[in-house]
């Protein structure tokens, strides 16, 4: 078998870096790295070519904040990896990890055999999925023609087919406008956009892409059923009335409710925080086992390629950091949580003591639903900060996390959403 032009043998040696996940947060984790002077690092990169989702994306916008132009996704994998291999950075290319092991110890397998790799530390960068119908619990036949966005970006832009002319789509995140781009390249007419919630999930103007593209828009509304036998035939959704509307189409697209590609994480021994699904980590990044730092959407569900990029390359600086002993140690903590039905999650879930400003500076959170309400962060039973405030699902909030863990003085964080009609 040929191998690609990026790939390099993994030998089982020593690295001082190895970033598992060769995306947009795993290759500028990787560029930084080198420049920064870390002499051996190495991306280990599961797919034939490194880059990541957005070699999938046969569209902008990509690149603005890395390299000052738009451009489509496969352009900006293509200058990711050029920018990383130009920095000295070895990338193995269809090099899967089977196993994160305690300080640093990592089992490989690749088309050369199996190889036991240590380094220093490790970043896992290994980005995110798409729910699957499985996952949804979607009754009905199973016919050909239910995918989700990344085998139709698949399909379309890397084999130039068509697995479907008149779907519905499922969603309202971006990554469903984005899929109205990649069906509008392939020639495909989406007959309908489906949003079981009374508003669109991505920001504005997203919606104004679907009427623009003549997508009908079906709010309050979600997916019953899918008929068909060999092929789909139509969808049955409903709505909270508990009417229901046949729409005859020949596909269905599952798109969004990213999950966290944490299976390493999940099946070693780091800790993953169930409400984000990825591992649990501090303000730098670092997971329970010191040795390694997790970036990008592994954190959490789900954020653009460019502020994964960022994130990839501050975690850069944070492992630099670290293995000049400048940050302290993890032992010490204190524990950021979240209760209440509301709030999905708060990333990071811990905050290493003594604080300093190197790390991430603000809380993200991500909440289930739109809800004008008070958040609040109390201490015992001292509320230390407190913002009134409208919340809405899939939106990210950042919260300075600066003031709240020194009025805290090392005790346990709390918070808490309190909705204005409660």
């Amino acid at each position: 078998m040929t191998r690609s032009s990026d790939d390099k043998r993994s030998t089982g040696d020593d690295c001082d870096v190895v970033i598992i996940g060769g995306g947009p947060a795993g290759l500028s984790a990787a560029t930084e790295l080198k420049r920064l002077g870390v002499a051996r690092v190495r991306v280990l990169e599961r797919e034939p070519q490194a880059g990541g989702i957005p070699r999938h994306c046969g569209h902008p916008p990509f690149g603005m904040r890395e390299f000052s132009r738009l451009l489509t996704g496969p352009e900006y994998a293509r200058r990711l990896v050029d920018r990383a291999r130009r920095a000295g950075v070895e990338i193995a290319t269809s090099t899967s990890v089977v196993e994160v092991r305690t300080g640093g110890q990592l089992l490989t397998t690749s088309r050369h055999g199996v190889a036991e790799i240590t380094a220093r530390r490790v970043l896992i960068a290994t980005g995110v999925r798409e729910t699957p119908r499985s996952a949804r619990l979607i009754s009905g036949a199973r016919p050909a023609g239910v995918i989700n966005t990344g085998a139709l970006q698949s399909l379309v832009y890397l084999q130039r087919r068509r697995p479907f002319l008149r779907p519905v789509i499922i969603g309202t995140e971006l990554v469903s406008f984005s899929a109205i781009q990649t069906c509008r390249h392939g020639g495909i007419v989406p007959v309908a956009m489906v949003e079981a919630g009374q508003q669109v999930t991505a920001r504005w103007p997203a919606a104004l892409f679907a009427r623009l593209a003549r997508v009908p828009l079906h709010l309050g509304t979600r997916l019953l059923g899918i008929e068909g036998e060999r092929r789909v035939t139509a969808a049955l959704i409903g709505d909270p009335a508990g009417g229901q509307r046949r729409i005859e189409c020949d596909g269905v697209l599952l798109t969004g409710r990213f999950t966290p590609e944490a299976t390493l994480a999940r099946s070693g021994h780091l800790a993953v925080d169930p409400a984000t699904g990825g591992p649990l980590v501090d303000q730098f990044g670092r997971c329970s086992d010191a040795a390694y730092f997790a970036a990008g959407n592994i954190l959490r569900p789900v954020e653009t390629a460019g502020w994964s990029w960022n994130e990839g390359r501050q975690a850069a600086q944070w492992i630099v950091q670290d293995l000049a002993g400048g940050l302290p140690a993890a032992q010490q903590s204190m524990s950021i949580t979240a209760s209440g039905p509301l709030i999905k999650y708060v990333l990071p879930q811990r905050v290493a003591l003594p604080w300093t400003a190197q790390g991430m500076n603000r809380l993200q959170f991500r909440f289930w639903r739109s809800e004008s309400g008070e958040l609040t962060a109390s201490c015992g039973a001292r509320v230390v900060w407190r913002r009134r405030l409208k919340v809405h699902p899939e939106r990210r909030l950042l919260v300075p996390l600066e003031g709240i863990v020194r009025q805290c003085q090392g005790a346990d964080v709390e918070f808490r959403f309190i909705c204005s009609t409660s």
